[in-house]
């Protein structure tokens, strides 16, 4: 608890700075869509394993190539 509220103390939270985001290090990679999944969910393959991600901004069609970004598909880079 803090001394002046009462209220438990909270840890820290990393901030972003000089425009690098701290979740992510604002890297975006490209993945190819193996299947949609349905409410705006796909399956994507970047080399490395599938991984599921949102296409909800995105046309995104099978086979496609698409850009994500924290697991949000931000672009088509591919058809």
């Amino acid at each position: 608890m803090t001394a002046h509220s009462g209220q438990p103390s909270r840890p820290a939270v990393p901030e972003c700075h000089d425009d690098v985001c701290i979740t992510c290090s604002d890297t975006a990679v490209e993945v190819t869509v193996v299947r949609l999944l349905g409410d705006g969910l796909a399956l994507a393959d970047a080399g490395q394993g599938e991984e599921e991600v949102s296409v909800a901004l995105v046309e995104a069609r099978a086979g496609d190539t698409i850009l994500v970004h924290a697991r949000e598909a931000i672009a088509i880079v591919g058809r």
